[in-house]
């Protein structure tokens, strides 16, 4: 990690394992917010998709939960 620039006064300074974390856990977040901006944006450029064009949620869920990247009506 490059030098971080010196704390203001008012604000206790990270230790650098525990800034490392949060920029991590920050960039999943992004990560998962842009995912999802996307599918919004793709919703108001094209309209919903057709409820026969896609799985069940419960499908999606199940298929989540093992790992794979389903897409839910």
């Amino acid at each position: 990690m490059s030098q971080r620039p010196a704390p203001s006064p008012d604000r206790q300074p990270l230790e650098e394992h525990a800034a490392e974390s949060v920029l991590a856990y920050a960039a999943a977040e992004r990560t998962k917010t842009d995912a999802l901006a996307s599918v919004l944006e793709n919703i108001a450029a094209n309209g919903y998709p057709s409820p026969e064009s896609r799985m069940p949620w419960e499908t999606a869920r199940d298929a989540h939960l093992a790992g794979e990247q389903p897409h839910v009506a």
